[in-house]
């Protein structure tokens, strides 16, 4: 077991790193976006999304595994994930193409990472107003959708902690059944290793499962969200803390 000390140490390095390269890909890539196509932002991006990904196991020892990759990318599609930390957020950013994420309004104004996040189509909400959250998430959702875009949903609204999955919303279900898109389900347990509001990083093995594609009927929204519940809730459990 890695002392305290240790640990605290490897994730300053880690983050020393994190800030540097998102300062330069980000600059780079907001630069650069008046010449590059759809293809060449996410290679971009994904360049971004990978090289944390690789600082991470390199300074921290922690790495991922995939169960079920060959349901992503099929056609546009909602990706529900349950929420524990940012590794899934870079991780699917990186799986996925082309994507629109739904965020929180506030993070387009972070440093560099927001500003460029502003421009890559993602659907900012504002939570403080439910309501008119949820009518812009149907209408950006069902627009972004149209494109070619798939969508990525974190339903519990924001980051449980390790060995918690939280209530989902009902609003991935919502668009999957006005657009008739296929929702495609996701669980992992990455907040034991890169725990939610906390600065040290554990080492050791995301486990990430990718179930198969649903769709939901107009009438069976709420149903269809308690099920997807559930399931995480029963996967994350086969993942532990490993």
């Amino acid at each position: 077991m890695l002392s305290h000390f240790l640990l605290g140490l490897r994730s300053s390095v880690f983050y020393l790193g994190y800030a540097l390269t998102t300062i330069v890909v980000c600059t780079n890539f907001i630069l650069l976006f008046p010449m590059l196509g759809s293809k060449g932002r996410h290679r971009v991006a994904s360049f971004w999304c990978r090289s944390i990904l690789s600082w991470l196991k390199l300074t921290c020892g922690v790495s991922c595994k995939i169960e079920g990759i060959e349901h992503l990318n099929r056609s546009p599609a909602i990706y529900l994930s349950n929420h524990q930390s940012s590794f899934e957020a870079i991780l699917l950013y990186q799986l996925i193409h082309p994507v629109s994420p739904i965020i929180k309004r506030e993070l387009l104004q972070i440093p560099f990472w927001g500003w460029a996040l502003r421009l890559s189509k993602p659907i900012a909400i504002d939570r403080s107003k439910p309501r008119k959250a949820a009518r812009s998430l149907i209408a950006q959702g069902e627009a972004m959708l149209r494109h070619g875009n798939s969508v990525i949903i974190f339903p519990e609204g924001s980051r449980s902690e390790p060995g918690v999955v939280g209530r989902y919303s009902r609003g991935g279900c919502a668009l999957a059944a006005a657009s008739q898109v296929p929702i495609v389900p996701i669980v992992h347990n990455a907040g034991y290793k890169w725990p939610s509001h906390r600065f040290i990083k554990f080492p050791g093995v995301v486990s990430v499962k990718v179930g198969s594609p649903i769709y939901v009927p107009d009438r069976c929204i709420k149903g269809r969200t308690l099920e997807l519940e559930e399931w995480t809730r029963a996967n994350f459990q086969k993942r532990g803390s490993s």
